[in-house]
């Protein structure tokens, strides 16, 4: 029997009590973030604390309770999924991006309110801004020793624990050793004598090790210190260590107990060391003790950050090996909907549960790369959807059917959306559907097609994939391109395509991955996405050219429905692209197929 979902009563009974714990405490309200002390976007059940206080589900939020009133915020990913799962009349809701947490701290503090804030879970920059914030009310941001979330979750999950174990070099490329040589070197020129790095996803690239505490990312939630002589100091429980993990990374990695970081951080500080840190990424409580201790703080970028994006030799090769498979049991996928879903049969759950299983015949498959969206209907125009018993539609006759999912692969992860028309003999999809499919389709081939020179940031890029849509009055909420891992985080830093600056301006560099995903949602109808993941070449001059120029290399290969093309909105060269990305798709993985599934891509491809 499944646990009972909680109800309206039953938020309402912890924000009562959390209000309660604050009162005993002296504050007036308290910030509560979607994240955990490692600041990751998918975060172990334990620190679900948002969802344990709102039953807000997605992997983007945050909740300010204050004793008359709660504030929840999260970005237009989320909107309509919170607007399902908030408790009615319990919390405002606001768009993160129209109404910042900060701007909303600055307008409903009162004179002389305490804030509360739990420092692990909150960066150095958040808090600063959020002190700044609540300076201009005449009111004041304090921290907390003790989350008082944890004090009222009496039965929250014990933290995970799973086996850590050795990511090979045959998928790595680059030894542990050569790596941590590389950053040293790094640290030399810059005079630093150590880096904090707190980014789970560093630490597992830096070490070549792999986990599973969080869902759908291959992490080990760790802290590691790089010291300039190349040694690091990791700090781990030597229980999670899979056999074989201290002898791969050899004696310059010293195993530290979790609970011992504290005293490490003071040893440095009390060395009057220089230290890196990134305060745009690390818990503020990390940056505060060193600073307490003493050590000279060097503010700057996660050092493997970059090297992490940018992909070697060896990594490039198994994310397109790794893509090759996936488009196959997407293409065996797509071919088992457009046979079997005009039925009306077939569910968003069905669907999701094909797919996965279509997945997991792949060689060196591990999991999904993220929740997959299986959005029939109005259920795709939710940017970020995720199904369940309770919402679960029928894929129906004459509508939009949106499947966007990912795999984890030991040699890459992948990112693909594919929006597909549920046809019966004779239906055919509606001028507007095809209109706003097509301008969405020449947005993605604007971007995919585009040579850039060396130096141009994704933020140049974006208007390429919603010049079309912005020529019809229409536009889609959420980034067109994000950064994808080698066998880590679907989501990573620092490249991005996005009309926003994030948290800094990164050129785009050979070997990085971003996905190309512009969208159309309308509202309780239906949900268009075309998402391929593109590898960053070159540089290369042109005939003629006077500047290097970088390009994209598509790495996702699946066919992008043609019922849904107006054919003349396209150009010439939009066409011939479309043309040379099937007969790339074809080749790739037509060789994989057999029967009726073959039959089915050789139609699906074939030149318009």
């Amino acid at each position: 029997m499944s646990e009972k979902k909680p109800g309206t009563s039953d938020y309402a009974a912890r924000l009562q009590a959390l209000r309660a714990v604050l009162a005993e405490g002296g504050l007036d309200g308290f910030i509560v973030p979607m994240t955990d002390e490692y600041m990751n976007e998918y975060v172990p059940p334990s620190a679900r604390r948002i969802e344990f206080m709102t039953g807000f589900t997605g992997s983007a939020g945050m909740l300010i309770v204050m004793k008359q009133k709660a504030a929840f915020f999260t970005d237009g990913r989320y909107t309509l999924q919170a607007a399902r799962q908030l408790p009615h009349g319990l919390f405002e809701q606001h768009d993160s991006l129209q109404t910042p947490p900060s701007d909303w701290i600055r307008q409903n503090l009162k004179e002389g309110n305490k804030l509360g804030y739990d420092p692990w879970l909150h960066t150095a920059a958040t808090v600063e801004r959020y002190r700044m914030a609540a300076v201009k009310a005449d009111a004041y941001l304090a921290a907390t020793e003790k989350n008082p979330v944890d004090a009222i979750w009496k039965d929250r999950p014990p933290p995970t624990a799973a086996p850590i174990a050795v990511h090979p070099q045959q998928f790595a490329g680059v030894a542990p050793a050569e790596k941590r040589s590389m950053l040293a070197a790094e640290m030399e020129r810059g005079r630093l004598a150590a880096a904090v790095i707190t980014d789970p996803a560093s630490v597992a690239w830096l070490l070549n090790v792999r986990g599973a505490d969080v869902p759908h990312t291959p992490l080990p939630l760790s802290f590691a210190i790089l010291h300039r002589d190349a040694s690091v100091d990791w700090f781990v429980s030597p229980r999670k260590l899979a056999d074989g993990v201290n002898t791969a990374l050899g004696a310059e990695v010293r195993i530290n107990a979790p609970e011992s970081f504290a005293a490490k951080l003071d040893e440095l500080g009390a060395q009057k060391a220089a230290v890196r840190i990134d305060p745009q990424g690390s818990a503020s409580w990390i940056v505060e003790r060193l600073r307490a201790a003493g050590a000279r703080i060097d503010r700057g970028p996660d050092l493997c950050e970059l090297p992490r994006a940018c992909k070697n030799e060896t990594e490039i090769a198994g994310m397109r090996a790794a893509h090759r498979r996936d488009g196959a049991a997407l293409c065996k996928f797509l071919h088992w909907i457009d046979t079997n879903a005009a039925a009306g049969q077939i569910s968003e759950l069905d669907a999701e549960k094909t797919l996965l299983d279509f997945r997991a015949n792949g060689e060196h498959f591990r999991g999904t790369s993220f929740d997959t969206i299986s959005g029939a209907g109005p259920n795709g125009a939710i940017v970020h959807y995720r199904t369940t018993a309770e919402t679960a539609r029928k894929l129906e006759p004459g509508t939009l059917y949106l499947v966007d999912s990912g795999g984890q692969y030991l040699d890459g992860t992948t990112d693909v959306t594919r929006t597909v028309f549920i046809a019966a003999p004779g239906d055919e999809p509606g001028e507007e559907m095809r209109d706003r499919f097509t301008r969405v389709l020449k947005g993605h081939i604007a971007l995919a097609a585009i040579r850039f020179p060396v130096g141009t940031v994704g933020q140049e890029l974006d208007a390429l994939a919603r010049q079309y849509l912005w020529a019809t009055g229409v536009d889609y909420n959420h980034g067109t391109g994000h950064g994808v891992g080698c066998y880590l985080g679907v989501h990573e830093g620092p490249q991005n395509i996005a009309r926003r600056i994030g948290r800094e301006v990164t050129p785009l560099r050979p070997g990085m991955v971003l996905s190309n995903e512009p969208g159309y949602y309308k509202a309780g109808h239906y949900g268009i996405r075309i998402e391929n993941l593109q590898l960053v070449t070159g540089p290369e001059t042109l005939a003629g050219g006077e500047l290097p120029v970088l390009g994209f290399e598509p790495l996702t290969l699946a066919p992008i429905d043609r019922r849904l093309i107006a054919l003349g909105m396209l150009t010439r060269a939009e066409k011939e692209w479309l043309n040379a990305y099937h007969r790339q798709v074809f080749e790739a993985i037509g060789p994989q197929l057999e029967g009726d599934a073959a039959k089915w891509l050789a139609a699906a491809t074939a030149a318009i």
